[in-house]
């Protein structure tokens, strides 16, 4: 009995370590791709205590696995580094969960053309 009930502790324990080591905005999700450009509008909010947090919008094309566009919005804590790559966690076509800087190599041969494509005709 007491072996079955460490057994069980020890699940639960793992269940909790893999869900607070997850992003869960990102289970599930497609990818698309963007070079980042720059902000288009920044977005403050007065917290509780009295500081200003300053979010910056972001609203560009980005593209998926196949080479598809999608317009997105998405929005960052702090000023993103420009011309960076990132990879967007989206659902419902264009509404994005997440993101995470990738670098060239890590973005498919399919969306690498079209950013090239899309940067080089601006």
């Amino acid at each position: 009995m007491k072996k079955l009930l460490i057994v069980i502790v020890l699940l639960m324990l793992g269940v909790v370590l893999l869900f607070t080591s997850c992003n869960i905005n990102r289970i599930g999700k497609d990818n698309v791709y963007v070079e980042v450009i720059d902000y288009v509008d920044t977005q403050e909010t007065k917290l509780d205590s009295g500081e200003i947090m300053t979010r910056y919008i972001y609203n560009q094309k980005a593209f998926d696995e196949e080479g598809k566009s999608v317009e997105v919005e998405f929005s960052a804590g702090k000023i993103l580094r420009q011309e960076g790559y990132l990879m967007l966690y989206v659902k419902n076509g264009n509404e994005v969960t997440s993101y995470e800087e990738v670098e060239w190599n890590e973005i498919p041969s399919k969306a690498q053309v079209e950013l090239e494509n899309y940067h080089s005709t601006k």
